[in-house]
């Protein structure tokens, strides 16, 4: 997959793209069905099967306080959708010129001028440009207009839950991994660097990793039976999300407790799949309280991870794992 961030990288017009609009935070499962009419369009025609999304996500520039914490850095994204089998993504900058540029003119300039644009292919409620003119119905007229196709995907549920970013979120901040997985296709992952902590799991014997993540949403504070990828190796662990509140500690931290390896794992990048939550944060009455329930997290991580299998990618749950 090319990826481009200033259509000026664009030295010729695309071939007969066919194309979708979308931010696409958490490329979960309903995103991956516009994807895959995307791909089959474009292939049907030998054309280019293209993605066109923004950075930052629009709402942080034209309304901070109702922007979303998003599900995925913009690297993740760009590797989710590159899974798709998607030949070009557009990820153009969302700024305030582009906020303040007409439908008509985004239409004109860029979907066609510059990327020739031949069948849009968006779902049922986008709408994009100054005050959202640019919805289904100015997107059809446009095609009768100026010569492309539009074909506006109904809403994509699994059983009668629409896929959505935004319940997702809710899932995530919930704690509730497991079900989120199952709106996204694959397991909720957090990466980041193993930096320097206070150093009392080591002092409590069970010695923990933590990591500085880039991150926006975390799940809510408690603590997971997590697979961990460090470079090829596959790890089983258990991640602690919290404040340390037996501890009197203010500040959010992200530790994880590897199950059967010991290593100076500092500076190194960490990978975590969220598969269960095992319980909430807990103030406890003392050392030795919070110990036995460690114990008890181990234990059970352990019977969740000995079967658990990891699901990085997947189209949705008919097709299987890619």
């Amino acid at each position: 997959m090319r990826i481009i961030h200033d259509l000026t990288e664009l030295t010729t017009v695309p071939r007969h793209t066919v194309a979708t609009i979308g931010n696409f935070d958490g490329v979960h499962l309903g995103h991956r069905a516009i994807f895959r009419r995307v791909v089959a369009e474009a292939r049907q025609a030998q054309g280019t099967a293209t993605v066109i999304t923004f950075n930052p996500h629009p709402l942080k520039l034209l309304a901070p306080e109702r922007a979303p914490l998003l599900i995925d850095t913009y690297a993740e994204r760009e590797r989710l959708i590159a899974a798709s089998r998607i030949d070009l993504l557009v990820c153009l900058p969302f700024t305030a010129a582009l906020a303040a540029l007409p439908a008509t003119t985004f239409v004109t300039e860029i979907l066609l001028r510059a990327l020739g644009l031949k069948h849009l292919i968006v779902g049922y409620d986008y709408a994009f440009g100054r005050d959202r003119q640019g919805d289904a119905i100015f997107l059809q007229d446009c095609g009768e207009r100026y010569g492309f196709t539009v074909e506006v995907l109904p809403p994509i549920k699994q059983n009668q839950d629409v896929y959505s970013s935004t319940r997702i979120r809710q899932l995530l901040l919930e704690g509730e991994v497991e079900a989120a997985a199952s709106l996204l296709g694959r397991h909720f992952t957090l990466e980041g660097e193993v930096i320097h902590g206070a150093g009392r799991g080591r002092k409590l014997g069970f010695p923990t990793a933590n990591l500085r993540t880039g991150k926006e949403l975390l799940p809510k504070a408690g603590v997971y039976a997590v697979k961990v990828q460090h470079g090829a190796a596959l790890l089983n662990g258990v991640v602690n999300i919290g404040k340390n509140p037996t501890f009197g500690e203010n500040e959010l931290s992200v530790e994880v407790h590897l199950l059967d390896i010991q290593a100076n794992l500092y500076g190194e990048t960490l990978r975590f799949y969220f598969v269960q939550r095992l319980r909430g944060e807990v103030r406890f009455a003392g050392v030795p309280e919070l110990c036995a329930a460690i114990q008890s997290d181990i234990i059970r991580a352990r019977q969740i991870l000995s079967h658990a299998r990891v699901i990085e990618y997947q189209e949705d749950p008919e097709q299987g794992e890619n």
